[in-house]
């Protein structure tokens, strides 16, 4: 009995000794989790914007079906299914934190991930097993990729926010198509968003370090639009995938009811004879028009809607002056509409104004004739 015992234990022994000899051997089967597994309240710390350097959080979703479309702001793309083909992205400091996710709890890229970072070497790595789902419920926001941006934006499925400086950094380059509505000023300019609570907003700043997308989106789901995201990569990521954007002022900053919308001239200070008329004609409460003529010519004929504010007293006026509707200033010739387009940029510089440059012809009342200078 005692022999048998004996050979027993040494049994035991031997399979500990060969378990423990080989700690690689844990690398995952399908099925098996992670052992260190954490939760929202030890993310949450370290899924910030700016983001930290002493973390790297990865999605180990496939990359165009989930990331592109909503990813934790900040995380970087590394599929399970390419893994090896991608290690690079992985940090060179091999005791970084490593944060793996994926779609919740019944998900097991994330965990095979984690066993394949520790077989490299990785030896601080954590899975996030509640993933993406649980981070949007906790009512953040998700983040989506330039190609997902691209995408909207030819689709037409989303508004691209620009949250940057306007004159510092979005007239000197922004992503096609996005709109201008900087983050200090954003009370101000609240109008250029669409009517509908349900649309589509996408806000982007500066990138990674850059919290002005995410304090934007916050201000748009307090005014209660239901669809927001960021795109937190923002213009560097942009310009990276596709090369430099659009410089200049915004020529579709101005979305107008009924689907009219302001065309800009080629130096984006004038809004096109076709686009005035269509706007007229379409939706001529998307806009406020001045007729900057003296009161003694505007008594004899204008265009409908239009209020006189001479441009000698335009100056004065400024502050008074609308910021819910792009505004359009008018004349008989272009160049006193053109000079209070001029009087406003001085001071306001980010304000949606525009001068019609044309020949116009007053007949009386509120009809009146255009010819494009």
């Amino acid at each position: 009995m005692r022999a048998t015992m004996k050979l027993l234990g040494i049994m035991i022994a031997l399979v500990v000794a060969v378990f423990i000899s080989f700690p690689t051997l844990s690398y995952a089967e399908d099925g098996e989790r992670y052992s260190k597994i954490v939760d929202y309240k030890f993310i949450e710390p370290f899924a910030v914007i700016p983001t930290r350097d002493d973390v790297a959080i990865i999605d180990a979703r496939p990359a165009k079906r989930r990331f592109d479309p909503g990813h934790i702001p900040g995380s970087i793309s590394i599929p399970n299914s390419t893994f090896d083909k991608m290690t690079d992205r992985l940090p060179d400091d091999k005791s970084m934190l490593l944060i793996f996710y994926c779609d919740g709890p019944k998900c097991m890229l994330s965990h095979k991930a984690a066993f394949k970072a520790e077989a490299l070497g990785y030896t601080n790595i954590t899975v996030y097993a509640d993933g993406y789902p649980d981070w949007i419920a906790k009512g953040n926001f998700g983040s989506v990729s330039a190609a997902f941006v691209k995408d909207a934006i030819e689709k037409k499925d989303a508004t691209v926010i620009d949250a940057r400086p306007f004159k510092r950094k979005y007239a000197k380059g922004h992503v096609p198509g996005a709109i201008s509505i900087p983050d200090s000023q954003f009370d101000k300019h609240v109008g250029l968003l669409p009517e509908d609570k349900k649309s589509a907003l996408i806000f982007y700043c500066g990138g990674m370090k850059c919290p002005l997308s995410i304090k934007s989106a916050i201000k748009a789901k307090a005014l209660g639009y239901t669809d927001v995201r960021v795109f937190q990569g923002g213009y560097p990521e942009w310009k990276k995938a596709y090369g430099d954007g659009v410089k200049g002022p915004n020529p579709f900053a101005a979305t107008a009811s009924k689907g009219a919308a302001i065309k800009a001239g080629p130096d984006g200070d004038t809004i096109t004879v076709a686009s005035f008329e269509e706007i007229m004609k379409n939706a001529p409460d998307s806009v406020y028009l001045y007729d900057v003529r003296d009161a003694k010519e505007y008594a004899k004929g204008t265009m409908p809607g239009a209020v006189n504010l001479p441009v000698e007293e335009l100056e004065d006026q400024i502050a008074s002056l609308p910021t819910d509707k792009p505004i359009i200033f008018v004349c008989a010739t272009g160049a006193r509409s053109g000079e209070a387009y001029d009087i406003v940029k001085l001071v306001k510089e980010d304000m949606k104004v525009f001068f019609l440059d044309a020949e116009v012809t007053y007949k009386g009342g509120d009809e009146y004739a255009l010819v494009q200078n």
